[in-house]
């Protein structure tokens, strides 16, 4: 079998190298949550509050890791008992489970066990026989997740993932830690989950470039300042099967198979890094026209849709803050 990774979503316009800049500005880069992460402050404190928010990365990595064996998410996968948890998972459960209710269900923390027998978790791709897909769907019932304060318990046979919320929540929790360290700008980069503080020291917007889904560079650049920025695409990680069909990770957990609607590419900006994580996934899921129906009923947040076949769609509130650098995309304003 045939086997490709890509890892991309959102390239920011910066580095991060562990270096002091200047008195004022400070770098950093680690390897956590299985992806490049990057950490760019300006302020008095940068440097405390950039070692408090790498400590704090790897403490939630800690406890929501699906393969690291002493985290909270693999004790309730595999214990077979009730599991009580720090309130950090249970509110990042909660979280996820309320998203899912929201989406309809294409958002599902109860989703691991498809995840993992497509082998995205392992590295180790295969096409499941449809039959082992339709017994799968029967433990991905996210309705059955048992609470009862911070003690959570499973059905047999459901795991869970927090993949989709799980970068955007932790951008959350460590950019306000940044602000908590008198930080009132800068840039943090969790593999394509961008988290803007403020605007960039000389007060104007921070400038990031969408990574181009159909070959090399950015697609385009987008303005924005104090908010969340986060992609999903399907080329971010998928493996081409024996059939000669590319399998993205993004699993719809209605039908059990990778998404295959014509979506290359959804961004979501909004306060929020937890949502619009949440969110780039969900609405990839969906597909084009009910992921504009949603954010016409909804409108708390924005968002630019890409097309397999270059159409690009761009909310209204995003419209003036985006350039595109690709002459063949047929861009579209949705009011």
């Amino acid at each position: 079998m045939k086997k490709y990774i890509l890892i991309f979503a959102l390239i920011i316009l910066i580095t991060g190298c562990s270096v002091n800049k200047a008195d004022n500005e400070y770098s950093t880069g680690l390897f956590a949550m299985n992806t490049y992460i990057t950490i760019d402050l300006y302020g008095e404190n940068a440097k405390a509050a950039a070692d408090d928010m790498s400590n704090k990365i790897r403490e939630l990595e800690g406890l929501w890791s699906t393969t690291l064996n002493t985290s909270e998410i693999y004790q309730i996968n595999n214990s077979g008992a009730t599991v009580t948890v720090s309130d950090e998972t249970r509110d990042i459960l909660k979280f996820a489970i309320d998203m899912a209710d929201k989406t309809g269900g294409v958002l599902n923390p109860a989703i691991y066990p498809l995840v993992k027998a497509w082998g995205f978790t392992t590295g180790d791709y295969s096409i499941p026989d449809k039959s082992h897909i339709e017994e799968l769907l029967n433990y991905t019932d996210y309705k059955k997740i048992g609470f009862e304060g911070n003690k959570i318990d499973l059905p047999k046979n459901m795991e869970l993932d927090l993949g989709a919320v799980g970068k955007g929540y932790t951008a959350d929790i460590i950019t306000q830690l940044a602000k908590d360290n008198g930080i009132s700008s800068g840039l943090i980069n969790l593999g394509g989950n961008v988290q803007a503080i403020g605007t960039k020291p000389d007060g104007s917007k921070w400038r990031l470039g969408l990574q181009n889904p159909f070959g090399e560079g950015n697609i385009g650049i987008l303005e924005a300042a104090d908010c969340a920025v986060v992609t999903s695409g399907n080329y971010e990680k998928y493996f081409v099967g024996d059939d000669g069909k590319r399998y993205c990770h993004i699993i719809d957990p209605k039908t059990g198979y990778p998404c295959d609607n014509g979506l290359v590419s959804v961004t979501i900006a909004g306060k929020e890094g937890k949502m619009c994580d949440a969110l780039s996934t969900a609405l990839f899921v969906m597909g084009k026209d009910n992921a504009i129906q949603y954010w016409q009923k909804n409108k708390d947040f924005e968002m630019i849709l890409i097309t397999e076949d270059r159409g690009i769609y761009i909310t209204s509130g995003l419209a003036d803050g985006f350039t595109s650098n690709d002459e063949g995309l047929n861009v579209n304003i949705i009011d």
